[in-house]
């Protein structure tokens, strides 16, 4: 009989007792001298990304038997951004955690990751980097475009530019109605490079998943023979004993941050890749991402910062099309879950010239450096992000202006809208107390909305900063993940009304007009934020969660040092 993790005294009583409850599935024993895979399945109506998967994990049950394994389906909790309160970041991290111990705690050899939604891939891949038994990562699609009048929509980029659009008075609720029916018409994640198709695109380059899966839309053919295909590669991965510390190398996660920058993907995926990392103890930081955003030519032509979404993508050939035109700049030489290397499995990748619109050449790419820039200053020591790219007032990539702070998400809500609110288009807007500790969990609530008076003057772009994140789906001159947060006494908890801020994305400065001595009798009039949560996951999140600059997981999950 096979031997499981765990057997007290008699580990031949042991496998007979087990033995003894398997067979209720109607396996025998030589089914358990098979390689036994583990299905994590994150099916879920209320993550409504997760919805549609259920034929996907019996095809990969077909492919784990195909193969010669026995496949074993078991739940992980599954979180979704639209239905979360009051953000999916707060629970990434247990979502990791339950992945790690069910697979470290079941008799699996190996595992098969359900990803989609936006934390969903992330915490799975941080969970199986410490369990460290074979894995591989399938995600349910993308969604198909949707349509509108003749227009390509995107979840959600659009949900964000029409809602502005509705509130400005140009949309009429009629009109709004009929979008709403088409942003989001097909099972799948968001269509545009958003969060989750970010991550799905990383995970590619990072060796994680099989060539293809992150472009290929949830509706088509092709997702269903990925799904038996990822069953079939994952009992060869247990075959060789290949783990995720032999893929997840640094030299990958140098790959996974170039795509990054290429693809213009979400500013989210800095935090879940530094995340990921320091579970196999690699150290990844901003000056990392800086540098090889410098390096690497912009060249999917990707909503939002572009034209098109993911199943355009799909159509000119997906991330290995894009890792191909990417191959001279990438270290080609690291395993990936199909047992080859990323330069055998680019062999025989082509692009065609009729989707060169979509995936730029190397020498004629749509911007010269990557679609992220991290930004340092006195008000972000250990340093913020934004998106050039999807900067739409470009007059604001150079800009100085009076800082006009909302304290805290609820103080932001009651006033933003307010006609007395004291703001003009030059203003920089400041949202504090919303990052990791602060909210707790970082909501993606940092593209902050365009005051309701300016909306209605014809403003549609301004600066905005804060301590919290932003989706992927969103646009805008807004700087995000400044560290240290407000709630840990960080520069940008310090900051008042009236303070004149510093943005130069060229340069990258984010600067605080304000002396140290000023700043230091702030320092010495804060009082530190009461919260609360005496009790639960929120009190263990904030007490042990680390800094946006570090990746946002707990320190208690780090490995140990030797």
């Amino acid at each position: 009989m096979k031997k499981s993790n765990a057997s007290y005294g008699d580990e031949a009583f042991s496998e007979f007792l087990k033995m003894a409850f398997r067979r209720h599935l109607g396996h025998d024993e030589e089914d358990y001298e098979k390689p036994v895979i583990g299905i994590s399945n994150t099916f879920s109506e209320v993550n409504r990304c997760h919805s549609h998967i259920q034929p996907m994990v019996e095809a990969i049950k077909q492919g784990v038997i195909m193969e010669g394994g026995t496949p074993l389906e078991f739940p992980i909790m599954s979180v979704g951004e639209m239905f979360t309160s009051p953000t999916t970041m707060l629970y990434r991290n247990l979502v990791a955690m339950d992945t790690e111990e069910m697979i470290t705690a079941q008799p699996i050899d190996g595992t098969v990751l359900i990803g989609g939604c936006d934390k969903m891939a992330p915490a799975q891949l941080m969970g199986a980097a410490s369990a460290d038994k074979p894995a591989i990562l399938f995600t349910g699609g993308p969604m198909n475009n949707g349509k509108y009048k003749g227009k390509t929509l995107g979840a959600c980029s659009d949900c964000r530019f029409y809602w502005q659009e509705y509130k400005a008075g140009t949309v009429d609720e009629k009109e709004i109605n009929e979008i709403n029916k088409q942003l989001a018409p097909t099972a799948g994640h968001c269509m545009v490079m958003g969060s989750a198709s970010t991550i799905a695109a990383c995970s590619e380059a990072l060796g994680m998943m099989l060539p293809g899966g992150a472009a290929a839309p949830a509706t088509v053919n092709e997702r269903m023979h990925m799904a038996r295909e990822t069953g079939r590669e994952i009992v060869r991965l247990v075959k060789k004993n290949i783990k995720p510390s032999d893929i997840m190398t640094k030299e990958a996660f140098e790959n996974a941050i170039r795509l990054l920058m290429a693809i213009g993907g979400s500013t989210n995926t800095v935090i879940h890749l530094t995340a990921m990392a320091k579970r196999l103890g690699i150290t990844l930081n901003l000056d990392q991402f800086e540098k090889i955003s410098k390096e690497t030519p912009f060249i999917a032509n990707m909503r939002p910062a572009g034209k098109y979404q993911m199943e355009d993508l799909y159509h000119a050939g997906g991330i290995p099309a894009v890792l191909k035109e990417l191959e001279p700049l990438l270290n080609v030489n690291e395993m990936t879950v199909t047992g080859k290397t990323m330069k055998e499995n680019l062999s025989s990748v082509t692009i065609e010239e009729v989707y060169r619109d979509i995936i730029k050449p190397l020498d004629n790419p749509l911007h010269a450096d990557g679609g992220i820039a991290v930004l340092r200053g006195n008000l972000s020591p250990s340093g913020s992000i934004i998106k050039p790219k999807a900067v739409i007032d470009k007059t604001l990539m150079k800009h100085k202006g009076e800082a006009v702070v909302f304290t805290s998400l609820e103080d932001m809500e009651a006033r933003i809208n307010d006609p007395d609110l004291e703001v003009t288009k030059d203003s920089v807007l400041v949202l504090q107390n919303a990052g990791p500790v602060g909210a707790p969990g970082m909501p993606e609530a940092g593209m902050i909305p365009i005051p309701g008076k300016l909306l209605k003057q014809g403003v549609r772009d301004m600066v905005r900063l804060s301590d919290c994140r932003m989706s992927g789906t969103a646009f805008g001159t807004v700087i995000l993940h400044v560290a240290p947060e407000a709630a840990v006494c960080g520069p940008i908890g310090l900051i008042e009304d009236g303070d004149i801020i510093e943005l130069d994305i060229e340069n990258r400065i984010l600067n605080l007009d304000v002396s140290d001595e000023v700043l230091e009798k702030r320092k010495q009039g804060w009082q530190k934020p009461e919260f609360d949560d005496e009790r639960g996951y929120k009190w263990l999140y904030r007490k042990h969660v680390l800094q946006a600059d570090e990746g946002c997981d707990f320190d208690f999950m780090l490995p140990t040092k030797s």
